[in-house]
């Protein structure tokens, strides 16, 4: 029996041809590839001429609340990367890989895999989940040490899912170099306080063009 077909939708966003860089974006758990967070990162990147993919988990193409298994989101991760490459013509270790939260973590999980991990030349981790809702012992960092690209951590400084200086104090155990932006009072969503004055539009704007700097200094 042949194994079912993972990613079936793609969104791709060329930016320039003959670009030396390429950027794959996965979504989170409860929003598909369009999720406005996700989109404001893609066409950003894009405005700045770097091509990007986003995709949808096989979970989100059949129309299924609960997400695939762990084995499938990262087979369906690799196979994302693959089809980038493919279009880009680029090799894999030029890929900047990541996503909002679930898929970030995903990106992450499968460049610091224990075995056979992904090629990457950074990775985009938007909103990293460092633990499950209301379970901060269950932390969510075993495969941190061996990620050994560039990171980028853009995330709120009121996530509930990793606070500012829990998610650092873990991002030390990282052995590539760590950046991060912070979204002042914002929350996983990337939502604001409505007293900071700060929109979500201009917290993504903000956001979208740290991520651009960063993957344009990327050696």
């Amino acid at each position: 029996m042949s194994a079912p077909a993972l990613v079936t939708e793609y969104e791709f966003q060329p930016g320039k041809r003959g670009a030396d860089r390429a950027v794959l974006l996965a979504h989170g758990a409860g929003a598909d590839m369009h999720a406005r967070a996700l989109t404001a990162f893609a066409d950003a990147l894009t405005a700045a001429k770097i091509p990007v993919l986003r995709f949808n988990f096989p979970y989100m193409t059949a129309q299924k609340k609960a997400p695939d298994r762990a084995p499938v989101l990262d087979a369906a991760m690799r196979e994302a990367a693959r089809e980038l490459a493919r279009r880009t013509k680029l090799a894999p270790e030029r890929l900047v890989l990541g996503g909002r939260s679930m898929g970030g973590r995903y990106a992450s999980l499968a460049v610091g895999a224990a075995a056979d991990p992904l090629p990457a030349r950074g990775l985009l981790m938007l909103g990293y989940p460092l633990h499950p809702a209301g379970k901060p012992e269950n932390l969510r960092v075993e495969h941190f040490p061996r990620i050994i690209v560039p990171v980028l951590f853009v995330s709120g400084t009121r996530d509930s899912l990793a606070g500012q200086a829990e998610l650092q104090q873990h991002a030390r155990n990282i052995t590539g170099p760590v950046e991060y932006h912070w979204i002042e009072s914002a929350d996983h969503g990337f939502k604001p306080l409505k007293a900071s004055g700060l929109t979500v539009d201009a917290a993504l704007s903000a956001a979208g063009a740290a991520a651009v700097d960063w993957v344009h200094r990327l050696p």
